[in-house]
Parts: C-alpha cells; structure tokens; sequence
C-alpha cells in the first residue's frame, strides 16, 4: 500500500512596504525628450507645415523641453529619497 502525499504550499504574502519602481537614468529621459521633440521639428519642417522664420524659434524648443523634464524627474527622485530617509525620525521633546 503505497501513500502519496501532496506537497503543502505555503501561501505568499506581499511585502507591506511601497511598491518599487524601476529607477528612471535622468540623462536618459533628457535624451529622449531631445530626440522626439527634434524628430518632431523634423516631421513639420518636411511636411511643409512650418517653414522661414518659424523654424527659428521651433528648433530650441525640444531642448528646452527636455531640460524641463530632466530637471521634473530631479526633483521628483530627489523628493523621493529625502522621503525615504526622514521615515522613523523621532520628534524632540517638548521643552515646557
């Protein structure tokens, strides 16, 4: 008489902390803003839909956008850690 026994799994349970987030390369958004904004200029200067001294202020305006985004994503990692690193910080007493 032979006996099977089923293996017992034990149920998993999540973590309570925040989620985690895959860390964003500011260097990397940056460009990336650059380049679409740039691909951007590109599809309207060709498509004839933007043309003489239009171009002239059309061509910084990726630039600038992407250092509003690199400098977005700066404060928003940096609001994060300090976040992180003021959790369980201990009020001083009251001096009455």
């Amino acid at each position: 008489m032979e006996t099977t026994t089923q293996p017992t799994t034990q149920p998993t349970t999540l973590p309570t902390t925040l989620p985690a987030r895959h860390p964003v390369n500011i260097g990397h958004l940056v460009m990336g803003i650059a380049f679409l904004g740039l691909t951007g200029v590109w599809a309207l200067v060709a498509g004839d839909v933007v043309e003489g001294d239009d171009i002239r202020w059309l061509l910084p305006l990726p630039w600038v956008l992407a250092g509003l985004g690199g400098l977005a994503a700066l404060v928003s990692a940096d609001r994060r850690r300090m976040t992180r690193r003021q959790t369980g910080w201990v009020e001083p007493p009251s001096q009455e």
